[in-house]
């Protein structure tokens, strides 16, 4: 019965909060009288990567799938007019931001507006991103730029002689295991790196260049890696204006022709429920763990029905 007790108790605690917290809600529309037109707003936080990105208690979130998904949805909708891609990421993989910068492309080909709100940070895949926006708003300290390519290599053959530790492959070819920490690197090889960093750098290069309007030669003598912050980078012409959030939803609203305030229409931000639980299957467990044993022990009006869709 006291186990009984203690389950029915957390239950009831974790239902309340959820509750507490649904009532917080989106803060964007609150005290606004609202236009019915909408600006979607998508948020790019953390690494840049491919596929289904990173898992976590909280779902799968950061990957190129994800952002994709989003875009089409937001791309689809007629009630929405324009799209804010709000970015907070340090870059990542250049072929990740390849694809997503391709797919904002096919965004605004169909008509939709699509202005880039810079966080803390938008850097390297967070500027390519960026540079495939229409506009670019950036806060004056905010830390862009590093527009370059670079992969990582590292070499533990010393490491190894020390410790022991030899390394043998049987291998397809001379340069199947190339980057190998166990070797040093070949100037043959390394030719071969520098050329698929070269080729990344110049497709980079291309994408500022065409996205910005600027000339090639002057993209490249602004891409040597380096930062800049939103100052730096309005001034030399990488980003159109300064301000938050709330100023690139006002110039978003000008530019789309929306009269009045836009309703703002968030994607990438998880409801209470997917917030604590991480999604369906994590609803189901709680409802095995806490709510079963009621069930099967209480007598109960009306289960609590886990939906299929949140």
């Amino acid at each position: 019965m006291r186990k009984r007790t203690v389950v029915f108790i957390l239950a009831v605690i974790v239902i309340i909060s959820l509750g507490i917290l649904s009532c917080a809600g989106p803060v964007f529309n609150k005290g606004r009288n609202v236009a019915a037109d909408k600006i979607a707003i998508i948020y790019v936080d953390g690494v840049i990567m491919g596929g289904r990105g990173q898992s976590s208690l909280l779902g799968d979130y950061g990957g190129t799938d994800y952002l994709i998904k989003q875009l089409h949805e937001a791309r689809d909708d007629k009630s929405v007019k324009a799209i804010i891609l709000r970015i907070n990421s340090p870059g990542g993989s250049a072929p990740a931001s390849q694809e997503v910068g391709e797919e904002i492309k096919k965004v605004r080909d169909s008509g939709k507006l699509v202005v880039t709100s810079m966080g803390d940070i938008a850097a390297s895949g967070g500027y390519w991103l960026a540079a495939c926006s229409d506009k670019i708003y950036a806060n004056p300290a905010t830390l862009t730029g590093s527009i370059g390519v670079y992969m990582p290599y590292a070499n533990w053959e010393e490491l190894y002689k020390k410790i022991g530790i030899r390394q043998e492959k049987i291998k397809s070819g001379p340069h199947k295991d190339i980057l190998s920490p166990e070797r040093t690197m070949t100037e043959e090889e390394r030719a071969i790196i520098q050329t698929m960093v070269d080729d990344m750098y110049n497709q980079f290069v291309t994408v500022v260049s065409e996205g910005r309007k600027m000339d090639p030669n002057r993209v490249r003598e602004l891409a040597d890696g380096r930062i800049y912050t939103g100052n730096q980078a309005k001034a030399l012409g990488l980003v159109d204006e300064l301000g938050n959030l709330y100023d690139a939803i006002d110039g978003t609203a000008q530019l789309a022709g929306i009269k009045g305030k836009p309703e703002i229409k968030e994607y990438g931000k998880n409801s209470p429920w997917s917030m604590l639980m991480g999604g369906n299957d994590k609803l189901e467990i709680l409802h095995k763990l806490l709510l079963k044993p009621l069930e099967n022990e209480m007598p109960i009006a009306a289960p609590l029905a886990i939906p299929e869709k949140w």
